[in-house]
Parts: C-alpha cells; structure tokens; sequence
C-alpha cells in the first residue's frame, strides 16, 4: 500500500473493508493496522469515530467487529436488490407475454 495522507472518513472506511467477513471474531487495533497500513493513533481515532456511530462495536475478545446496525443496513439492502429483482422479472414476463 502506498504511504498517502487519510482523512478520518477514508481510514474509517476502509477500516470497515477491512472488517468485511469479520463480524464474529473481528480484528485487533494492531491487525487493523497492518490491515490499512496506519498508524495505531490514526487507527483508535477511527475506531472512535465508527463505534460512536454506531458501525463497530468492541467484541468480548477486544476485538472490533461490525455492528448490528452495519449488518441490519447490509440486509436492507439485500431486501431491497431482492424487490427489484422480482420487478425486473415482472417486467420481464410482460415484455415476454406481449403485454406492453
């Protein structure tokens, strides 16, 4: 990873990639460092930052990990991919069937 300068948002975003696949078990403030290649002080402010937001949450091991709030939009999202695609496939059927 090239060394570049990060603002709060772009460590605590990819912080939350890094985490991707993690929910359970998490990562350490030191893991996460070598995840994103910053600095443990830049790293404690993100998670900071995140956990008052409600997107991470510090797990009974002192890992972090994605909250429910982060996975509850993550499912969210799913329903609503889920809905287009069944209007997609009305839509379908109907071009299909003549029907506009």
């Amino acid at each position: 990873m090239t060394k570049e300068k990060l603002n709060t948002t772009q460590r605590a975003l990819r912080i939350l990639k890094a985490l991707k696949g993690r929910s359970l078990t998490g990562l350490t403030n030191k893991e996460l460092c070598e995840a994103i290649g910053e600095t443990p002080v830049n790293v404690t402010r993100a998670i900071a930052f995140l956990e008052a937001e409600g997107f991470v949450q510090r797990l009974d091991t002192g890992a972090y990990g994605l909250s429910y709030q982060i996975l509850q939009i993550a499912v969210s999202h799913e329903a609503e991919m889920q809905k287009a695609s069944e209007r997609l496939a009305q839509v379908r059927a109907r071009v299909q069937a003549g029907a506009f």
